[in-house]
């Protein structure tokens, strides 16, 4: 089994940054892809960013092309998602999945099938 464990999370404003932090325990050896979705209320789960396990690739959700990225951290388990000049559209819960499995353009199916999740984090974009 897996842990997924988020941080980083909270209240910005319009146009500023934030960073939230992904670390992985147990069996980590099979996050081969980390990466993030967010829900906001009322919407359904959507991708946000993917990172496979080297780092080398990376996926990105049209809507936060240019804004957002996403890296493993210096320890392979981790996984980062700079986002800069965040709108109000961001505001969701987001969380942090990871699967064995490559990613595809159905990594959500993929990880329901057999992937893991985290509990979420809140990121609030407000004034």
């Amino acid at each position: 089994q897996v842990q997924l464990a988020e941080s980083g999370g909270g209240l910005v404003q319009p146009g500023g940054s934030l960073r939230l932090s992904c670390a992985a325990s147990g069996r980590t050896f099979i996050t081969y892809v980390m990466g993030w979705f967010r829900q906001a209320p009322g919407k359904e789960r959507e991708f946000v960013a993917a990172v496979n396990w080297s780092g080398g690739r990376t996926y990105y959700a049209d809507a936060v092309k240019g804004r957002f990225t996403i890296a493993r951290g210096s320890a392979k388990n981790t996984v980062l998602l700079q986002m800069v000049r965040v709108q109000p559209a961001d505001t969701a819960v987001y969380y942090c999945a990871a699967t064995s499995r490559p990613y595809d353009t159905n990594w959500l199916s993929l990880v329901d099938e057999s992937g893991y999740w985290g509990q979420g984090t809140q990121v609030t974009v407000s004034s």
